[in-house]
């Protein structure tokens, strides 16, 4: 199987809930549950201050490229309006190479597929205004088999900046064990190695790192994909951390299910995104077979998660219909949002997803994701998605797909098979500051449930399959609280197995949560780890427990609303 990914993710630490009083007068200024990743990568500063767009062969072409594909890709991308919109890296993916390096030890242009060179290449596209990309392999040979870096990265790196790349993209395939090191640390050395040999060659290269995918596919352990996560953004800007896109060979039922799919094992990386730091769940594939309503959900599931946008498709074959949906203004304007906040997930129930982004200006993103075979009417409301209101509070509403504007609390749509409506929600004058609300979902994906919707005091917290009620959607106001129901999560004691129960809100610190980068949930009272007792991760009605944190333990690693 070939595996191919990109690269990015997070700083490490933890990072309090805690947040800044504001005068009683003022509406509260919304706080994120974790502070964005603050991290300068080793190969230099702000290159990617929001997720990158733009083109890649692979998907659509694999090793069928040549120059004159990318002369007419660069050229439609201007004439279309792409560009404009944002779309203006073209990078040139595996295959662009011979097979073996010259007498110097240099990679060598495969000159019948790019009988100009790469350096002329990259001088095109830079006339067009556009930035040029391309491939390498941190391994002793690339996917295909063509030489990679292993040995060579001070020496590619110069080749590359001597082309005049703007963006490298470094796979992971056949990286060599090393004596005395893991996996993990060998993958670990060789991002950092390459990092520091793009710093060295003072040419500011965009660097997209597939390091977390060689941990994710295949693997039932998932703690050193966690910790590749962790370490990742120290030297690159973005980064593949799953499985590949369906090619534009299979069937198109294949192509969707391989989008589901990424956007599932995305979805609850929000914590390691943010500006510089991306989560990459690989390329956009309109007009390679999937349906218009699936392309419209790529889009928008691809933009609440803050991805890059990353076209792998026949650009020069677009259609009008296909243009509108990759070049829609307001869709890209969330992709490209600058607070660089990565959607969540609202509710969960069955084949309906809700998800809700926080947006620099104070507006939030809702998506509305139907996965199911058939359409169905999908409705939420503000206060739902972590807008709370306020005397004489105000929304508008715009549905970002049809244009239609409208005012209210209510945001709903009949939503086709495989199909997302998505909505931006500007607040008034008076309305309360946006909250973090959403479901806390544990790494099988299921979620915090308070037992049978109760109130009492004491009420256990369990695990339980998410169904998108009431009492399974928290919200964090920004004193260090989880709430759901008007009652806050508390911890029983503060020795290991000490119960989760819902509790009157008393300001103690056994109520009081702290989130890491690493997906820990603290209890201040004894520093310890919200922990699903026994590792029953996958069990409905498991107890809940503090516990002392472990290395990146699958029953103690947490996704949490933004």
């Amino acid at each position: 199987m070939r595996r191919r990914v990109t690269r990015l993710v997070v700083a490490i630490g933890l990072m309090s809930m805690v947040m800044t009083a504001v005068p009683a007068s003022a509406a509260p200024v919304y706080q994120p549950v974790i502070a964005a990743p603050s991290v300068t990568a080793a190969n230099g500063a702000n290159l990617a201050p929001t997720p990158p767009m733009g083109f890649n062969n692979w998907a659509r072409y694999t090793c069928n490229l040549n120059e004159a594909l990318f002369v007419a890709t660069a050229d439609r991308l201007v004439s279309s309006g792409l560009a404009a919109n944002g779309y203006r890296t073209i990078t040139v993916d595996d295959c662009w190479m011979t097979g073996s390096r010259d007498a110097a030890g240099n990679l060598v242009t495969n000159s019948s597929r790019f009988p100009h060179g790469m350096k002329w290449l990259a001088d095109y596209v830079h006339g067009k205004g556009l930035q040029f990309g391309i491939y390498e392999d941190a391994g002793t040979s690339t996917c295909v088999g063509l030489p990679a870096s292993w040995g060579h990265e001070q020496a590619d790196a110069n080749l590359f900046a001597s082309f005049g790349v703007d963006y490298v993209k470094l796979d992971g395939c056949n990286v060599p064990p090393e004596p005395g090191k893991t996996q993990e640390q060998t993958y670990h050395d060789v991002y950092a190695k390459w990092s520091q040999a793009l710093a060295n060659t003072g040419r500011r290269m965009v660097f997209s790192e597939s390091a977390p995918a060689y941990f994710y596919i295949g693997v039932s352990d998932k703690r050193d994909w966690y910790k590749v996560l962790e370490w990742t953004p120290q030297y690159g800007q973005l980064w593949r951390e799953g499985d590949d896109m369906g090619l534009a060979e299979y069937s198109a039922a294949t192509q969707w299910s391989t989008i589901v799919r990424n956007y599932d094992y995305n979805l609850p990386l929000a914590r390691f995104a943010g500006p510089n730091a991306w989560n990459d769940p690989d390329f956009l594939i309109p007009g390679s077979g999937i349906t218009p309503d699936e392309a419209r959900s790529q889009m928008s599931l691809w933009s609440m998660m803050a991805a890059p946008l990353i076209l792998s498709t026949d650009v020069t074959a677009l259609g009008a219909a296909e243009l509108a949906i990759v070049g829609n203004p307001d869709v890209v304007a969330v992709d490209q949002d600058p607070l660089g906040a990565q959607g969540t997930l609202v509710s969960r129930n069955g084949n309906t997803d809700i998800l809700a982004r926080q947006l620099a200006n104070g507006d939030r993103a809702v998506a509305l994701f139907n996965r199911g075979g058939s359409s169905a009417t999908i409705s939420t409301t503000t206060a739902t998605v972590g807008l709370p209101g306020g005397t004489g509070c105000t929304y508008a509403v715009k549905d970002l797909w049809t244009g239609q504007s409208s005012s209210g609390t209510t945001i709903s749509a009949t939503v086709p098979a495989h199909g997302t409506a998505m909505f931006r929600v500007t607040p008034g004058a008076t309305c309360a500051g946006a909250q973090p609300t959403g479901q806390i979902t544990v790494t099988s994906g299921k979620c915090l449930d308070d037992t049978a919707s109760g109130t009492t005091d004491g009420t256990p917290i369990t695990l339980y399959t998410c169904h998108g009620g009431a009492n399974q959607r928290f919200t964090f106001p920004g004193d260090g609280t989880a709430r759901t129901l008007g009652k806050c999560l508390t911890a029983a004691g503060t020795t290991d197995g000490a119960a989760i129960t819902l509790s009157t809100c008393t300001g103690s610190a056994t109520q009081s949560w702290s989130y890491r980068r690493n997906g820990n949930l603290v209890n201040a009272a004894s520093n310890k780890c919200l922990d699903v007792y026994g590792g029953a991760t996958t069990t409905d009605g498991a107890r809940l427990a503090v516990w002392v944190c472990g290395y990146n333990q699958h029953n103690q690693t947490w996704s949490l609303p933004s």
